[in-house]
């Protein structure tokens, strides 16, 4: 026995339906207008059965309107979490944070120390800085370098500057220089960077008072080479705090002049 085949037909609300069991030309009802008809002979439902759209269509229609109240809900749930957060709260690991130095320095000074920085000039071009206690005290910006050395006097007890002086040691006065170191007051710190040529007008007189001072290099100190140094009036030993580089045109970074210096550390302040 072969299955009897459905035949769906599609009317639109307010035609004639004929069905099985039914009078021919009877017409829907004034409900029925509001929704189409799917007339399905011989089924289930008894003949003439007429089944609606409408519940599909409205179970759908529920869904998707549960769907953006879950969407909305959502988002106003973030968005109130996210505004709680405040950017204090989030902090970079121990490890990961850096900690701000005076002058720059790879670690901060211990107390009754002072930190320093000191960077030569490159050839001629760019000017040497000094930095004291987290202070410029000398450099480009501050228009109050030169040609040759420059050089500033820090009392070594508050880190009060004294004084600062640059002196042209290519076509200068060296007996300038020679007044200056003499007249340095005791217990004074001395801060010194070459620019460009530190030693043509380098004499024995000045040699000699910059050895006081516990410079190691200064009988060596000659035309174009680099140096930066940190020593004090009547120094019983030699300062630590000293770098040389000698202008050698085969090892020259620079046409001309060697590489640039740079001295920091912590020096201690003098205690009474």
């Amino acid at each position: 026995m072969e299955p009897k085949k459905l035949d769906f037909k599609v009317f639109p609300p307010g035609v004639t339906v004929g069905t099985v069991g039914t009078k021919s030309g009877s017409t829907t009802s004034p409900s029925d207008h509001r929704r189409s008809h799917l007339a399905v002979p011989g089924s289930e439902s008894g003949p003439g059965a007429v089944v609606s759209w409408h519940r599909p269509l409205a179970l759908a229609g529920l869904i998707r309107l549960l769907s953006l109240a879950f969407v909305l809900v959502a988002t106003w749930i973030f968005l109130r979490s996210s505004n709680s957060f405040s950017t204090k709260t989030l902090r970079l690991p121990r490890w990961m944070e850096t900690k701000k130095t005076k002058c720059g320095l790879s670690k901060p000074c211990p107390s009754n120390y002072f930190a320093f920085k000191i960077c030569s000039g490159a050839a001629n071009v760019v000017g040497p800085s000094m930095c004291f206690e987290n202070q410029i005290i000398m450099s480009p910006v501050k228009n109050n370098i030169g040609r040759g050395l420059n050089i500033a006097l820090v009392n070594g007890t508050t880190g009060q500057v004294l004084r600062k002086d640059s002196f042209d040691m290519y076509s200068g006065d060296a007996n300038l220089l020679v007044k200056f170191l003499k007249e340095i007051p005791r217990d004074t710190l001395v801060l010194v960077a070459s620019y460009d040529d530190p030693g043509t007008k380098m004499n024995e007189d000045l040699r000699s008072l910059f050895s006081n001072l516990g410079s190691s290099y200064a009988k060596q100190l000659g035309f174009r080479d680099s140096w930066v140094f940190l020593g004090a009036r009547d120094l019983k030993n030699k300062s630590p705090f000293e770098q040389f580089l000698k202008s050698n045109p085969e090892t020259n970074k620079y046409d001309g002049w060697p590489e640039l210096l740079e001295l920091e550390g912590c020096v201690p302040r003098k205690v009474f």
